[in-house]
């Protein structure tokens, strides 16, 4: 046999096989394949032929498989099921339904509407392997750059942030966060005016440039400039200091259930304490363009 020969054998002419080694019958085979016995005996010749081998045993009807015949449609079933697969998951991987989805996303998007938008997308493409990163936005812009982020959940204004797409995700808004001990936790009513005496803990401007400077304008127009005795990197960081005494700090109010038992979180009422949250990216691999559609509210 020549590998011209070789080349010849394609999937349709092993599948028309199977079924005659299968039925043991060309009229039967020729059924099932929705053909005509003629051209189906004809194709199971010409494989014998370019193989170089007798693959049935025949007498006035199919006898039987020769050992040459039953390898063969043992071979033949599996590069069926390969070829198979190999359609199957092309497609998959071309629509999504496969492959890694690396999100990152600030600490307090868990607390919103992050956590439902991924067990909806597991369960709706079970086959994505989703890596989740907590990061601020800043790191978050760098690591989509480099390529170490498909999707990024970010606090905006991004700035020199053209290259990154943004896509609206979530609401939230700023409120106070004092240790469950102080006395101000105590009072009914409070301002951020109140706590124009007391140590902040807030975290780097420069890992969130952003948020920060929405703190300290919030503060100014209450009257003070916060004194910032420590800062900590990212938001569980920041309330765990609030928890054991550390000073006060204003975080997002969808956090404000964080460690209830040793922080009190009251509400600011000023409008300019509400925030978006968005969903950034740059070049959407399949899988990560379903996960944005999935986000889509209906």
């Amino acid at each position: 046999m020549t590998t011209d020969s070789r080349a010849r054998i394609t999937l349709r002419r092993m599948e028309q096989f199977i079924a005659v080694a299968e039925e043991l019958h060309f009229h039967r085979a020729a059924e099932r394949l929705n053909m005509s016995q003629p051209p189906l005996t004809s194709a199971i010749q010409k494989l014998e032929e370019d193989l170089g081998v007798k693959l049935i045993k025949r007498g006035n009807r199919v006898l039987g498989l020769t050992l040459a015949g039953e390898t063969f449609v043992s071979e033949a079933r599996e590069t069926l099921r390969q070829a198979e697969k190999a359609i199957t998951s092309t497609v998959d991987v071309a629509e999504g339904r496969t492959g890694v989805l690396r999100l990152g996303y600030v600490g307090s998007a868990l607390y919103g509407r992050l956590p439902d938008v991924i067990r909806k997308f597991r369960a709706s493409h079970p086959k994505v392997r989703l890596e989740l990163r907590e990061a601020t936005t800043t790191a978050q812009i760098t690591a989509l750059r480099d390529g170490m982020l498909d999707i990024g959940i970010l606090i905006p204004p991004l700035e020199q942030a053209e290259d990154v797409e943004q896509t609206l995700f979530d609401r939230d808004r700023l409120c106070m966060a004092i240790p469950k001990d102080h006395p101000l936790s105590k009072r009914s009513e409070l301002t951020l005016a109140d706590l124009a005496d007391e140590p902040f803990i807030l975290w780097p401007m420069v890992e969130g440039r952003s948020f920060h400077l929405q703190v300290i304008r919030l503060c100014a127009k209450a009257g003070f400039v916060p004194t910032i005795t420590q800062e900590a990197h990212g938001m569980h960081a920041v309330l765990s200091l609030v928890s054991v005494g550390g000073g006060v700090s204003v975080i997002p109010q969808s956090m404000s259930g964080f460690r209830g038992d040793q922080i009190s979180y009251h509400p600011l009422s000023d409008p300019e304490t509400a925030f978006d949250l968005v969903m950034g990216y740059r070049q959407l691999s399949p899988s990560a363009r379903a996960f944005v559609l999935s986000t889509v509210k209906k």
